[in-house]
């Protein structure tokens, strides 16, 4: 599933051809992704002109002349791609429509977007702007990583007393933001921390040091265009490249990059998801 760098790479590659310009039409193609699609939707974002487009945790949020804001979410298998829009004396034409093409927009400017959805394991929703932290799906998400409101503080008094894993600790979003597998992994892995070390028992000094760390690993995800393994793509169909980064994500059996070290990577399975990490130099 992407993670918050391939959102925040998605919602970059929208800016352009989206922000300050009039949804001309909408098309849906079926009633429901992962979930029912909202009463009316091409009705509701036709004419619509979008104000601003923002990220919350792993959702592109299209705030909407209406007073309405469009939620959107890739979901395992979503992608949305642009197609018609110039790049420099360039015109790239609209594609044929695909079978997993599910939601149209055609934008002023003649941009086209397009999410399209093998698995439909993505989702969109239509709620009041006003509301928006509201929804379901966002009420109880906790603090972005790379805002103000997470801190060492923060972060320190969140681990004390949870006796789960720091690895589950980390992926659970009412904790954090946007965090998924294949970032904790490499997280941890800078932090030299073992992924199995119960939370309650990080110092507080120790779990201090994770927040400039998650930083950094965002950070340079997003200025790599996030990582693509199976169906994420950028706006412009582009692969993501953060992948060819990873330092133990994948990477069982491998040699351990960290200096001096060298010992093979390990995997191992937590809460169902594969988790990668180096035993020798992760305490």
């Amino acid at each position: 599933m992407p993670e918050l760098p391939e959102v925040e790479t998605v919602r970059r590659g929208l800016l352009p051809v989206m922000e300050g310009r009039a949804i001309l039409r909408a098309e849906v193609r079926r009633p429901d992704l992962r979930f029912p699609l909202p009463d009316r939707m091409a009705e509701r974002l036709a004419g619509a002109r979008v104000l601003g487009l923002r990220r919350r945790s792993k959702y592109i949020l299209a705030d909407l002349s209406t007073g309405e804001t469009l939620l959107i979410h890739l979901g395992m298998s979503g992608r949305i791609l642009v197609s018609g829009e110039m790049a420099g004396a360039f015109h790239h034409a609209h594609p044929a429509p695909e079978k997993h093409d599910h939601v149209v927009l055609d934008m002023e400017g003649g941009a086209r977007v397009t999410f399209n959805d093998a698995r439909r394991f993505g989702a969109m929703d239509l709620m009041a702007t006003d509301r928006a932290e509201e929804h379901w799906l966002l009420s109880d998400i906790g603090p972005e990583p790379l805002g103000n409101s997470f801190d060492e503080t923060y972060l320190a008094g969140r681990l004390k007393g949870r006796n789960t894993p720091i690895k589950s600790a980390l992926l659970d979003q009412r904790l954090i933001a946007g965090l998924g597998n294949i970032y904790v992994c490499e997280v941890l892995h800078r932090a030299g921390i073992d992924p199995r070390r119960k939370a309650a028992r990080l110092s507080a000094a120790r779990a201090a040091t994770l927040v400039p760390i998650i930083r950094e690993v965002l950070a340079e995800a997003i200025e790599a265009g996030g990582s693509s393994l199976k169906d994420y793509r950028q706006t412009d169909g582009e692969l993501g490249y953060f992948q060819h980064s990873f330092r133990v994500y994948d990477r069982e059996g491998a040699a351990c990059p960290a200096p001096d070290c060298g010992a093979p990577i390990h995997r191992i399975v937590q809460s169902g998801r594969s988790t990668y990490f180096c035993p020798a130099c992760q305490r």
